[in-house]
């Protein structure tokens, strides 16, 4: 199934691309991931031009008749567009403080008058917006320390923060009340909420402050909900950040966030599901398990995994077999990540697609059996605590009980770890009790080939003595 996705996605790539932009789409209509023209990003454009405006300190929206609220509220905006200097606190402290008020201001008034925002009071609040959060993020904490940049993330102290956030925080709490207000017309929105903004917003999340990040990740989902037109461009979007994070730099600090916000996205899925859906999990969800950084974001890729085989339990046999194509050999704790969601899409796995890929599954299984590193063997082990897995092995067991016997034979002999003993053992009276005629025969086999595994180690130690006889009636120095 996993090449059959593949080979669809190529004769679809054949099509001519439409000439048509974007549709407007629900969840049960999206358009084609493969079908969309190429995102590129935007083309350097020059700073905003901030006006050359004074702050000074404005009255309140109560204070004002309701004549004059309009005039005041593009006064509050022009004021809040000055950026101030957060990188020294001893400066424009005055500026600071009447800035941060009127935002609170702001707040205020688009949560209680939303219907009165007008085209006018929308231009000069968008603009503020822009100003304030579309900016050049600091280099990231590798480049800062010199270290390299698969190290993982800096700890929660050495973690860099926005120091502007105070002003920021306000200015992302008024963008988010602007897109749900009703009173707000949604066409004059979506002159300014357009591709390119979006695309500023995706490049904001490689922020490393996570307080901006949860922010980001709030305002592209209520886009993503209320402007369906932008909903294939949205998705688009993130698709291509995924390919750039897996194949290109493998550094980005918003994986997290745009998994969660996909895993909402996901759920939306109409069925049958579209073969698009399905060539994004082949070719962006089942390659994030590469990075090394995985286990930066396992949890909301397995839930956005689990939600894909939920939806379209077909899907299955291709997520277990591309999780065997990415299965790490040398790193112990992203394999422990893996064993964790491997028992997850199992437990929402049909016995046929079960069947599919028991094979390579179980041998794959059998190899974390006897892992010298017990964590690995351990959590290997506990997989047969899930009702739903004994189940499909107790269908099949005629097929699986020969290779996992094996390694089960193999750990009580000679694992090191005692608590790998211990688990190894109730797995083995666990099949034991299933079906004793067929444990007896396996381990029948089991002993014959390890008998002849023995006798041919004893061949060639005699083979090597005689060698060594002759060598040394020759005259001939064996090392």
């Amino acid at each position: 199934m996993f090449n059959k996705i593949i080979k669809r996605g190529h004769r679809k790539g054949s099509k001519s691309v439409s000439n048509e932009t974007f549709v407007t789409v629900n969840h049960s209509s999206v358009a084609n991931f493969e079908s969309q023209p190429p995102i590129l990003s935007p083309l350097p454009q020059p700073s905003p031009i901030i006006p050359k405006y004074e702050i000074q300190n404005l009255p309140k929206f109560n204070d004002v008749p309701s004549s004059e609220k309009l005039n005041l509220f593009i006064k509050k905006t022009q004021l809040c567009c000055v950026l101030c200097d957060f990188n020294d606190p001893s400066k424009m402290t005055r500026e600071k403080e009447i800035k941060h008020r009127n935002l609170q201001e702001l707040v205020k008034f688009i949560q209680s008058d939303s219907s009165k925002i007008n085209e006018q009071m929308q231009e000069n609040l968008m603009r503020m917006i822009s100003i304030n959060i579309f900016r050049a993020l600091p280099p990231a904490f590798h480049e800062n320390t010199g270290s390299l940049p698969d190290v993982g993330e800096p700890d929660e102290e050495d973690a860099w923060l926005e120091p502007a956030w105070p002003h920021l925080q306000l200015v992302y709490e008024i963008l988010l009340r602007y897109i749900v207000s009703n009173g707000a017309d949604k066409k004059i929105a979506k002159r300014y909420i357009d591709h390119t903004f979006v695309l500023k917003l995706l490049d904001l999340f490689d922020t490393e402050d996570h307080r901006e990040r949860e922010y980001l990740k709030m305002v592209l989902h209520r886009i993503y909900g209320r402007f369906m037109s932008h909903r294939p461009f949205i998705r688009a979007g993130i698709n291509n950040v995924f390919y750039r994070f897996i194949f290109e730099t493998e550094r980005h600090n918003g994986i997290g966030e745009l998994l969660e916000i996909l895993g909402s996205i996901i759920n939306g899925f109409a069925l049958p599901m579209k073969e698009e859906h399905k060539l994004f999990l082949v070719r962006a969800m089942l390659p994030l398990h590469k990075p090394k950084c995985v286990a930066l974001y396992h949890q909301q890729l397995t839930y956005c995994v689990v939600q894909f085989v939920e939806k379209d339990y077909e899907l299955a046999d291709t997520v277990i077999r591309g999780l065997l194509r990415y299965w790490p050999v040398t790193n112990c704790q992203k394999e422990v990540l893996f064993l964790g969601e491997l028992e997850e899409v199992l437990d929402v796995t049909h016995p046929a697609e079960f069947q599919q890929c028991m094979g390579p599954l179980f041998r794959q299984i059998g190899r974390c059996l006897t892992s010298p590193h017990f964590q690995v063997a351990e959590r290997a082990l506990f997989l047969w605590n899930n009702e739903h897995m004994v189940d499909l092995i107790a269908q099949n067991r005629n097929l699986l009980f020969p290779l996992i016997l094996n390694p089960l034979e193999k750990n009580l002999r000679s694992h090191w770890n005692q608590a790998v003993h211990g688990l190894t053992a109730n797995v083995r009276r666990m099949f034991e009790e299933m079906d004793a005629h067929l444990f007896e025969e396996c381990k029948r086999q089991y002993n014959e080939k390890e008998a002849r595994a023995q006798e041919l180690e004893e061949q060639r130690e005699l083979i090597w003595k005689k060698l060594e006889a002759v060598a040394a009636g020759s005259g001939v120095m064996v090392n």
